[in-house]
């Protein structure tokens, strides 16, 4: 449904509900609260999404060899569930307030609705903590809204993310500090997505095992809209398990139907979801999709789960249809979530995409190889050209910190890549270095200029001028060409500082072989 603004009512988008609401700024946010006066707002915090640069390390291959038996929970002993569910209280989380400060402080983030940003509420950090932790034990704290933005997906498309203010980034931060303890030790470890160390290679890692052990078709789960069709009935029933405090249950709910202000000041109220971006919001997915995993182990299926990703792993194309409709069918009738039927498939996991990742089994070897898939190879390669466009106005050392500020993050999660990926970072380096020398012939300006600085970087005279000033070249053009290739070589852009994509992943997995470790996978 389009949204339309109006003085004194918001519009309804999907399964959100119009309700009257108040004047917003079409800034996107309400007016600045002082940060001396007791904060009301409540959102999901800014980017808590797993950080892909995580250094890499090994773990003995043969972690999971038994992924049935190890399906099993590492449940709590009861003293521990206990104890657990007595500090899950309203008195907990506002003991917690001080840590969960700091940890917002660590993350960052942009200012919520209110503009306040985390310098500001420091200085003022112990009257406005004083405050609300007031607040929240007398029940008059009451979350404020959620300022959207709009972020790029890697298969197209935007997601929308909510950016809170930041005192209530405070307390989503110190409500997941105590639901934590409660939940993550009975989540299953075909779980990884947004828990304490496990992340895209410990995922990874597991589905290898999988194929290992002959299962090698994939039931591709791709549920639709996930954290905005999640059912806050059932979400909070489930949270009632295990929560006995009511007014936790009641702030949650709360946190949950918090108004969203959309880019253009229209104020959209919440019916059902759990908006992306928050502190709290991955926590409550697992716990949403815990019960999909109950579900899985009960009928003795091999999976892995990243969040709302999932693929299930069988030996035949005729047992992954009949999964795939059992599946859909639990998932839409008893999680009230929907399948994305046009995303989802039965397939050879060497024709998926995974976590970035294309699983392809050699069954002459019983090996897996662990390769880029095509939609991660061309995000890479539209964001090296984000990074180095021809008419780039700076220095070309400023470009090359640019470049080496992504590679890093972008090596530490696709490092894991085995032997056979290597052509593709080898292309990869050499797509970058022909756009940065693009750059320099343009700095460079003329076809003398040109000849005469590939000259002076041992390219022949005679050579230099035949190769600028054979045919009307564009700078593109002359970037490709033998002599300019050789004066602006991969030495010379080693000199300049330029990471070699192919260089630092080649030593990252002679390293993991040489140790006799493969994967970062601490399963239990």
């Amino acid at each position: 449904m389009t949204h339309q603004k109006s003085e004194n009512r918001e519009v309804s988008q999907g399964g959100r509900k119009a309700v009257p609401t108040r004047d917003v700024e079409t800034s996107g946010g309400e007016k600045a609260v002082p940060v001396n006066q007791r904060a009301e707002q409540m959102l999901l915090p800014y980017g808590t999404a797993e950080n892909p640069s995580t250094p890499i390390e090994g773990v003995a291959k043969k972690a999971v060899r038994h992924p049935r038996r190890s399906a099993s929970r590492a449940m709590p002993q009861p003293d521990d569930k206990e104890q657990q569910a007595r500090l899950a209280t309203m008195e907990g989380i506002a003991s917690r307030l001080e840590l969960a400060f700091e940890k917002v402080a660590a993350n960052k983030g942009a200012p919520g609705p209110d503009r306040q940003t985390i310098d500001q509420v420091r200085k003022h950090q112990e009257t406005i903590l004083s405050e609300l932790r007031r607040s929240l034990l007398d029940g008059s704290y009451r979350p404020g809204d959620i300022r959207r933005v709009w972020i790029p997906k890697s298969g197209g498309g935007q997601r929308g993310l909510g950016i809170p203010n930041v005192v209530d980034r405070v307390v989503q931060e110190a409500v997941r500090m105590v639901l934590e303890p409660l939940y993550e030790p009975t989540f299953h470890v075909q779980s990884h997505g947004f828990r304490p160390g496990r992340g895209c290679h410990t995922a990874i890692a597991q589905a290898v095992e999988h194929l290992e052990d002959g299962y090698e078709w994939v039931v591709d789960l791709d549920l639709k809209n996930f954290f905005d069709g999640v059912n806050h009935q059932r979400l909070l029933a489930r949270l009632a398990q295990r929560v006995k405090d009511k007014r936790v249950l009641v702030l949650i709910g709360q946190m949950l139907k918090t108004a969203v202000v959309m880019p253009d000041g229209v104020r959209v109220s919440t019916e059902e979801g759990v908006p992306q971006g928050g502190p709290l919001s991955p926590l409550l997915a697992n716990i949403v999709l815990d019960e999909f995993d109950e579900e899985l182990v009960r009928r003795g299926h091999r999976f892995v789960r990243y969040a709302d990703d999932c693929n299930i792993y069988v030996q035949s194309e005729r047992a992954g249809q009949r999964v795939m409709a059992s599946v859909t069918r639990f998932i839409e009738k008893r999680l009230r979530l929907q399948v994305n039927a046009s995303k989802s498939a039965v397939a050879r996991p060497a024709t998926r995409h995974f976590l970035g990742f294309r699983l392809c089994r050699k069954a002459s070897e019983g090996t897996v190889e662990i390769q880029l898939s095509e939609r991660s190879e061309k995000r890479l390669r539209e964001r090296i050209r984000e990074l180095t466009p021809r008419t780039w106005g700076q220095s070309v050392s400023s470009c090359i910190d640019a470049i080496n500020g992504y590679l890093q993050g972008w090596l530490g999660h696709f490092a894991i890549c085995t032997y056979r990926a290597r052509r593709t970072f080898v292309d990869a380096d050499a797509h970058i270095r022909r756009r940065l020398r693009a750059i320099k012939l343009a700095h460079w300006g003329t076809k003398l200029t040109i000849a005469r600085r590939i000259t002076k970087l041992g390219v022949s005279r005679h050579t230099a001028f035949r190769a600028v000033y054979s045919g009307r070249k564009s700078v593109w053009a002359l970037s490709h060409q033998a002599a300019i290739d050789r004066a602006l070589s991969t030495s010379y852009w080693a000199k300049q500082g330029l990471i070699s994509v192919e260089g630092a992943w080649k030593k990252l997995y002679r390293n993991r072989v040489a140790s006799g470790r493969q994967q970062l996978l601490p399963l239990r």
